[in-house]
């Protein structure tokens, strides 16, 4: 029998951290080489680090939460006999990398491999859900391939349905039923936390609404969605905006730029990577879709569907979730009437887009029910001034309630 002492690998990118947001495996347990042994977050995202060698647990190191030093020791597990390369020890004070296909860094959570016998298949969203509400997923039945536990599973099984162990009530329960839950921040979420809190802390915030008549727009829309193919998506607003803004963009320069604070540098870019707020089960994502100046309503429609649902699925790699130079959030039916969007450091603007509603207002000298929606912006106020930033809004509501001109280029001058 062998001890293989693995240590946290070097995750790429400069990474000399990260944090643990949970454990996949305990001491004990039996593991398999490339089973995921825990879930660690870098500055950059969530990365599923895998076993390189089969064994049992011996200890490990590290509290969810906890940050841990690249080349830190993680976990020690005990080998077969001895033999082999699977049962050498990581040299000591040399930072580890992991072997074979590595701890993946380039994916925000990634496939998971086969399990092991008697490992539960699930996501680690579920597992973190699980653990969250004190659930044994073992004794949760999965719908999924090879009865891999769903979303829908667990939920089913906390709320208590058939498809699981149903929880006693708080009046079965009695006094023992806690009448609180603490819930550690970590992970996603607590980067997110960090982030907004960074953001909001540095930046002087000037917020910006404007009412916008989408009625025409509305009626191009639905006409377009009238001629897709039985079972195609239908277009949102939100490939409409994006178009309108390329062309908007290129008149107010300083709304799609960076501020690079280290070097006190503004960085405008030609290039119009758009940034979409998505909401998942891991909280706020912002997916990017990139190089929409080169794009068509029709492609950037299918590239904002493909990138937000790898996020909402945690799929989406490094590369999709960053370097957005503007960013747009929507609501969609829970819009509301206004609100007052944090910029995505280190871009300077932000939109957000209201709920659409039908109302009566006068237009052309008489009352007339419209399709109305609001457009909440925020810039940052350093850079962008209160006259460019109600200007740009201005150029954007006029594209978008004459909807032809958002497919038409400027005229030249003469």
């Amino acid at each position: 029998m062998s001890r293989y002492v693995f240590k946290l690998p070097d995750l790429g990118e400069g990474t000399v951290s990260a944090e643990v947001v949970s454990w996949h495996v305990k001491p004990g347990e039996t593991v398999a080489e490339e089973q995921v042994l825990v879930e660690v977050m870098t500055e950059k995202a969530a990365v599923e680090v895998p076993s390189p060698v089969s064994g049992t647990v011996i200890s490990t190191r590290g509290e969810p939460g906890e940050v841990v030093a690249v080349g830190s020791e993680l976990i020690v597990i005990e080998t077969g006999d001895g033999s082999g390369p699977q049962a050498r020890e990581e040299p000591a004070g040399e930072p580890a990398r992991a072997p074979g296909a590595g701890a993946r860094p380039g994916a925000c959570a990634l496939a998971e491999p086969a399990p092991a016998q008697g490992r539960v298949m699930t996501s680690p969203a579920n597992r973190r859900r699980a653990h969250e509400a004190g659930i044994d997923l073992t004794q949760v039945q999965g719908s999924g391939p090879q009865g891999r536990i769903l979303r829908q599973d667990l939920e089913a099984h906390i709320a208590g349905d058939a498809r699981g162990t149903r929880r006693p009530s708080r009046a079965e329960a009695g006094d023992a039923e806690p009448q609180r839950e603490e819930i550690k921040v970590i992970g996603v979420r607590r980067l997110i936390a960090q982030r907004m809190s960074q953001s909001k802390r540095d930046i002087p915030h000037f917020s910006y609404v404007e009412e916008v008549d989408v009625t025409e727009l509305e009626a191009l829309r639905r006409h377009l969605n009238s001629r897709l193919a039985r079972g195609e998506p239908a277009l949102t607003y939100l490939p409409f905006l994006v178009v309108a803004l390329v062309h908007v963009l290129r008149e107010f320069p300083q709304c799609n730029a960076h501020y690079d604070a280290e070097r006190g540098v503004i960085i405008r870019h030609r290039a119009v990577h758009v940034g979409v707020a998505t909401q998942t089960s891991e909280g706020l994502k912002v997916p990017v879709v990139r190089d929409a100046q080169h794009r068509s309503l029709w492609e950037i429609a299918a590239e904002m569907r493909r990138v937000t649902e790898a996020a909402r699925v945690n799929k989406a790699t490094r590369e999709e979730l960053g370097g957005s130079t503007i960013t747009l959030t929507s609501l969609g039916r829970l819009g509301g009437i206004v609100s007052t969007p944090i910029i995505n450091a280190p871009e300077v603007a932000i939109i957000g887009v209201n709920r659409a509603l039908e109302r009566p207002v006068v237009y052309q000298g008489a009352v007339s029910v419209r399709r109305m929606m609001n457009l909440s912006s925020s810039f940052d106020h350093r850079f962008v001034d209160g006259y460019d930033a109600a200007a740009m809004i201005q150029a954007l509501k006029e594209r978008l309630e004459h909807p032809a001109t958002i497919f038409m280029s400027e005229p030249r001058e003469r």
